[in-house]
Formats: C-alpha cells, sequence, structure tokens
C-alpha cells in the first residue's frame, strides 16, 4: 500500500459535484418529513378531537413559528419530490451520464429554491 498519498480527513474542504449534494440533501429531506408527519398527524388529531381543539389548531397556524414550520415541511417536501423525480428519471435511463447527473442535479436545485421561495411567498 502506498503511504505517501495524501489524505484530507476535513470534510468541510472537500468540494461535493451537485449530484453528490443532491443526494445527501434528498436523504435529509426525507428524513425531516418523516418527522414532520408525526407533528401533523399529532395537529390533525388535536384539531379532530373538539371545536375548542380546532380553534386552537387554526389560531397556532398563524403564529409565526408555526408558519415558518409549515415552510420547511413544504420545502422538504417540494426538494424530495424533485429529487425523486430524477432519480426514477435516472431508474429509466435518462440522464445518466456524467454531464446528464450533473445538468439534473443543478435543475433540482434550482428549481427547488424557486418554488421553496414562491411557497413561502404564498404562505405569508
Amino acid at each position: 500500500m502506498n503511504k505517501n498519498r495524501p489524505v484530507n480527513l476535513d470534510i468541510s474542504t472537500i468540494k461535493l459535484p451537485a449530484a453528490a449534494l443532491v443526494s445527501i440533501l434528498h436523504r435529509v429531506s426525507g428524513v425531516v418529513l418523516f418527522a414532520v408527519v408525526a407533528l401533523l398527524l399529532y395537529m390533525l388529531d388535536a384539531s379532530l378531537e373538539s371545536e375548542q381543539g380546532f380553534a386552537d389548531m387554526a389560531a397556532a397556524f398563524n403564529s409565526i413559528p408555526a408558519k415558518l414550520i409549515l415552510w420547511a415541511s413544504l420545502a422538504a417536501l417540494i426538494y424530495h419530490l424533485l429529487a425523486g423525480v430524477r432519480h426514477l428519471l435516472m431508474d429509466l435511463g435518462i440522464g445518466e451520464s456524467l454531464e446528464g447527473g450533473r445538468r439534473g442535479a443543478v435543475l433540482v436545485l434550482v428549481l427547488s429554491v424557486i418554488l421553496i421561495l414562491l411557497a413561502g411567498v404564498w404562505l405569508w
């Protein structure tokens, strides 16, 4: 084994390609969505318990922290959906080349930012 090869263990200095970044963020958005489902199910249960519970949940959705949580949830959903469609297209053989994968990854990132910003404007 060659002992003279460079070893870089500082993850912050490694430049990830766009496809790797999209893949990692796809997994992160999936974990966020998993956690958000529990919160939204709790809120649904509380709103269906009584009229007062519904009023409490409606009032909670008008607060700024709740709107931020809802926006973050929508952001995770939008990103996860777009990255998932990209993965499905690659499974069909579309964008499998190195250049096609890079273009698809950049397209997912750009479309995600645009749609997430539009969702934020729509929520406020």
